[in-house]
């Protein structure tokens, strides 16, 4: 196989055998690469009903086919996949930088990690060698000081290193795995299932050339994006980056803030990403093979965290700050430093903050809960002590470090109605109660609340819909977004790169011949995003999943959106609830349960898999 290692790298912790096996052409083809090769590897390396935790809960690791090659954006990203500790159903998470690239060199599309080791231990691959390696001395270091210590113990700067924190260590179910220092595979507590396998890293560093099929071809392609990427369609990232977002969703009133109280937050101007940039902003770098360059380094220059320094988004910056009603840039900082040094999901962290505070403010938790702080919106000092503990799994943090799902139901008296969470997953920075066609993406997203997995904000804050109507369309218009959503993170090109795609799917299947030298054209690749959900649903559907927990957060459907503005009293209803899943399901061919029919598993070449739905209907 070109453009594919061509090998999938098996790692038997109990033991430290390891194998390789070949990664067959037919998998390569239906699932491509990334989250859709490793969500189908780990359904056929697990079984049915494994706790998460346990060492029967394979992670997957993966690259995509164009990894390790200098096309932009798509040389460095790489997946992990297991079950999720936070939803109990898919769990996946994506990141950049330079470690997939690496991966790829070292001549591997997958690596598959089984069992538990007795003790803490770091996977080290090199090219063909591969060790498990005594990481005693690493337990309680952040992730950045286990890459630094890795790379000096190994002799070698330019190892690559994803890893835990105390956080995975302490099988905190929002706990992340990160590389390069801020780069985080950061939802559904992968990191967690790292940290119960006693893995602490893994390192690696490859050598191998990777040469596409048809390598002119690919160059010009390469040239001919390059300059894309430096154009209009990408100006957002390089200039403010996604932080840009504040005052755009403030305007709209879709920017949920201290915990869904509110769609708008009178301090946004003080968190913007105008003056994230002119005051905090020290530089701007980008991954392997980007041209784009979106990583905006922020510096703290003063102030009690003087010299805190941090990568920051739109979603963890929204997370740390309006969503727990702060207007301090400084502090977001902080907070978004102990994240990247615990090893959490800062987005996670920010959400069950922001929970935590509600339950102060309604009387569910005391100030003794909180070491004697009155623990309102607001405050500084409760967000930067609740990331403390939660890091710590100490005190209150505890029992918020598993998330606000399952913090909602030990702490009890109505907590959960103020958990705001999907199939477990915390919401991320977009009101869907003035954002219907995006509250159907959230909904039937296969990893929980997550923008990420669809896109279908879009529709709705460009004004493309009446983005305060529920309607039947819009069941297809996600369908069709979360189909090349799925191909971008199988592929693992960045996100950000998507508008510089101006034939979208025929310029990734002609991506993908040029690399792999297998055939593809736009709509084999169309099938395969639709195979790719499909096969995440399938795995959900084995989990328990059903169309019950395909809805929304108690305060989307129970709390309208009280300020004053375009969008006072909305909400999602039942009724529109319905009528949307209605119409999605229809979209997919699947029943009105949300379970794919036998006619379609066959259609997409999954005939292998239709015991699962059968099973379902036994059931």
């Amino acid at each position: 196989m070109i453009g594919y290692a061509g090998r999938i790298l098996h790692v038997n912790l109990d033991t430290g055998k390891t194998r390789v096996e070949r990664l067959s052409e037919d998998y390569a083809k239906k699932y491509i690469g990334g989250i859709g090769l490793g969500m189908r590897l780990w359904l056929d390396n697990t079984r049915a009903g494994v706790d998460p935790l346990s060492p029967e809960n394979t992670l997957i690791l993966v690259t995509g086919p164009i990894s390790g090659t200098m096309f932009p954006t798509a040389g460095n990203g790489h997946a992990f996949v297991a079950k999720s500790p936070e939803t109990f159903g898919v769990g996946e998470a994506v990141a950049h930088g330079t470690f997939g690239a690496e991966m790829k060199r070292a001549g591997y599309d997958a690596v598959i990690l089984h069992g538990k080791s007795e003790k803490p231990v770091y996977l080290w691959i090199d090219d063909d060698s591969v060790q498990l390696l005594n990481a005693a001395h690493l337990m309680g270091k952040s992730p950045s000081e286990t890459e630094e210590a890795i790379k000096e113990e190994l002799g070698d700067y330019y190892i690559r290193v994803a890893s835990i924190g105390l956080a995975g260590e302490k099988l905190s179910r929002i706990a992340c795995i990160i590389n390069e220092k801020t780069r985080a595979a950061g939802r559904t507590g992968l990191g967690a299932v790292m940290g119960s396998k006693n893995l602490k890293a893994i390192a690696v560093r490859g050598t191998r050339d990777i040469v596409p099929a048809k390598p002119d071809e690919f160059m010009d392609m390469v040239k001919e994006f390059h300059e894309r990427m430096k154009g209009p369609a990408t100006q957002k990232y390089r200039t403010l980056g996604t932080p840009e977002n504040v005052l755009v969703h403030n305007a709209l009133y879709c920017m949920p803030t201290r915990n869904y109280n509110n769609a708008h937050f009178e301090e946004a101007d003080k968190v913007s990403g105008e003056v994230l940039n002119e005051k905090f902003v020290a530089k701007i770098i980008g991954c392997s093979s980007c041209a784009m360059r979106c990583e905006h380094e922020v510096v703290v220059p003063e102030g009690p965290y003087k010299g805190t320094m941090t990568r920051m988004e739109y979603e963890t910056l929204w997370a740390l700050g309006p969503y727990c009603g702060i207007g301090r840039l400084d502090t977001i900082i902080k907070g978004m430093e102990l994240c990247n040094y615990y090893g959490m999901d800062a987005i996670s962290a920010g959400v069950v903050a922001g929970f935590a505070m509600d339950c102060y403010e309604n009387g569910l938790l005391s100030r003794q809960d909180f070491d004697g702080l009155e623990a309102q919106f607001g405050s500084s000092e409760t967000l930067l002590l609740v990331l403390e503990k939660m890091g710590k799994r100490e005190g209150i943090g505890d029992i918020l470090t598993d998330g606000v799902r399952i913090a909602g139901q030990k702490i009890g008296k109505g907590a959960e109605k103020l958990a705001q969470h999907i199939k477990g997953l915390e919401v991320t920075g977009y009101d869907l109660r003035c954002l219907k066609t995006a509250a159907l993406g959230f909904a039937v997203s296969f990893r929980g609340a997550d923008h990420n997995r669809h896109g279908a904000y879009a529709f709705d804050v460009k004004g493309k819909v009446d983005r305060l109507k529920a309607e039947k369309g819009r069941g297809k218009m996600v369908r069709d977004l979360e189909d090349t959503y799925a191909l971008i993170d199988s592929f693992i090109v960045c996100k950000f790169s998507r508008g510089t795609y101006y034939k979208e799917l025929e310029d990734m299947a002609k991506l993908y011949s040029l690399v792999t030298g297998i055939e593809m054209t736009a709509e084999e690749l169309k099938r395969s995003g639709e195979r790719i959900n499909t096969i995440a649903r399938l795995i959900n559907i084995r989990e328990g999943f059903s169309r019950k927990d395909d809805t929304l957060p108690w305060k989307v459907m129970n709390m309208p959106i009280p300020d004053e503005g375009p969008v006072k009293g909305a909400f999602v209803s039942q009724e529109e609830l319905d009528l949307l899943l209605d119409d999605y399901y229809e979209s997919r061919g699947w029943n009105v349960e949300g379970v794919p029919t036998a006619e379609k598993l066959n259609e997409l070449g999954m005939e292998d898999l239709i015991g699962i739905v059968e099973a379902k209907k036994e059931a």
